[in-house]
C-alpha cells in the first residue's frame, strides 16, 4: 500500500500534486500585472484582426470602397466633418482624398501587420534552431563554417538588403508573403547564436552524456533532450522578436517597398498619412498609435514571459508584483541593518 493511501486512511488531507510546468508558468505570468495587461491588449488586437470581416460587416463598411462625397475636393480631399469625418456610419472617420472607411482599413491592416510579423518570427526561429543545433552538434569545421556565416549575417545591414530584395522581386509575387520571407530569412542570426551557445552548454551535462552513451543519434538527442531545455530561451527570444518584426514591416511599408495599395497595413497607411498630419491628424495618429500600443504590449509581454520562464532573473519592468516589492523591501531592510551593525 502506498504512502498516500496510508496518509488518507489516517485521516490526514491528501497531498496536493505539484503544479505542472505549464500551470506554474501561467501562475507566474498572471502574478505580473503589467504582463497580464499586455497579454489582454495583445489578445484584443488578435481577435480584432481575426474578426475583421465580421467587424466591418457590423459597421456596414468595406476597406476598399471609395466615398468621394465624404471628402471636400475643393480643400484638397480633406474629410468632411469633425475629427476626420467620424460619424455613426464611419466610427473612426474616413481616409483623405478617397473617403475609404478608416475603421475597416485599420482592422484589415492589423491582419496584415500581425500576420507578416508572426510568419516572419516563426521562420526566423525555425531557421535559427536548425542552424544553431547543426553548428553545436556538427563537426568542428561545420561549427566554424556556420558560425562565420552567422557572424556575417549579423554584420550585414538588414534594412539595405531587405530594400534591395523587395525592389527586384516581381510585383506578381504576394507582397505580405514576400516581406515575411525576407524578414525571417535575414533575422535568424540572433536565434542561431542563442541556440548554439545553449546547446554547447547542455552537451556537457550528465543527462545528455547518458543519452549519448545509450547509443542514440545526435538528432534524436537534439529532439528529446536539447529542444525541451531550449524552449525557455527560444520562446523568450521569439516573444521579443515579434514586436521588432512589426516595426520592420511598418518601416518597409513606410519606405514604399512593403505592402502595396490597395491592401491596407499600418505602415502603408503611415506612408500615405505623412502629408495629412495637419489637415487630418487622425489619419496619422490612428495607425501610429496602434503601432505604438502593439509594440509596447508585445515587449512587456515578452519581458513577462522571460521572467516567468526564468524566475531567477529579475524583471526589468518597473511595475512588479506585490511579492517582488515585499522582497525588495526586505532586502533593503536587511542591508540597512547590516550597515548599522557594521558601524
Amino acid at each position: 500500500m502506498s504512502e498516500a493511501l496510508l496518509v488518507q486512511e489516517a485521516g490526514a488531507a491528501p497531498a496536493v500534486a505539484p503544479a505542472s510546468g505549464a500551470r506554474l508558468f501561467l501562475r507566474r505570468l498572471r502574478a505580473q500585472r503589467a504582463a497580464s495587461a499586455a497579454a489582454l491588449v495583445v489578445l484584443l488586437l488578435v481577435l480584432a484582426a481575426l474578426a475583421a470581416p465580421l467587424l466591418t460587416a457590423l459597421a456596414g463598411q468595406d476597406p476598399n470602397t471609395y466615398h468621394p462625397d465624404l471628402v471636400d475636393s475643393a480643400a484638397g480631399g480633406v474629410p468632411i466633418g469633425p475629427f476626420g469625418g467620424i460619424s455613426a456610419d464611419h466610427w473612426l472617420g474616413v481616409e483623405p482624398q478617397t473617403g475609404r472607411d478608416l475603421f475597416a482599413r485599420i482592422v484589415y491592416g492589423a491582419r496584415v501587420s500581425l500576420g507578416v510579423a508572426l510568419f516572419a518570427t516563426v521562420l526566423q526561429i525555425t531557421l535559427g534552431l536548425i542552424i544553431g543545433l547543426t553548428a553545436a552538434l556538427g563537426s568542428r569545421w561545420v561549427d566554424q563554417l556556420l558560425s562565420r556565416i552567422t557572424d556575417i549575417n549579423v554584420a550585414l545591414p538588414i534594412m539595405v538588403i531587405a530594400l534591395a530584395l523587395l525592389a527586384i522581386v516581381p510585383e506578381t509575387f504576394p507582397r505580405p508573403v514576400l516581406i515575411a520571407l525576407v524578414i525571417g530569412g535575414i533575422n535568424w542570426a540572433g536565434t542561431s547564436k542563442i541556440v548554439r551557445a545553449q546547446a554547447l552548454t547542455l552537451k556537457s551535462l550528465d543527462f545528455v552524456s547518458a543519452a549519448r552513451l545509450s547509443g542514440r543519434g545526435k538528432w534524436s538527442i537534439a529532439r528529446r533532450e536539447l529542444l525541451p531545455s531550449l524552449a525557455a530561451p527560444v520562446i523568450t527570444y521569439a516573444a521579443l522578436a515579434f514586436p521588432t518584426n512589426i516595426i520592420v514591416e511598418a518601416a518597409l511599408s513606410f519606405l514604399g517597398v512593403g505592402i502595396k495599395p490597395p491592401t491596407p497595413s499600418w505602415g502603408q497607411m503611415l506612408t500615405e498619412a505623412d502629408t495629412w498630419y495637419q489637415a487630418a491628424p487622425t489619419y496619422l495618429l490612428l495607425p501610429a498609435g496602434l503601432l505604438f500600443v502593439t509594440v509596447l504590449a508585445l515587449t512587456v509581454l515578452g519581458e513577462g514571459i522571460r521572467t516567468a520562464l526564468d524566475p531567477r532573473a529579475a524583471s526589468r519592468l518597473r511595475v512588479g508584483t506585490k511579492q517582488n516589492r515585499v522582497g525588495t523591501k526586505q532586502n533593503r531592510d536587511g542591508t540597512k541593518r547590516t550597515e548599522e551593525d557594521a558601524a
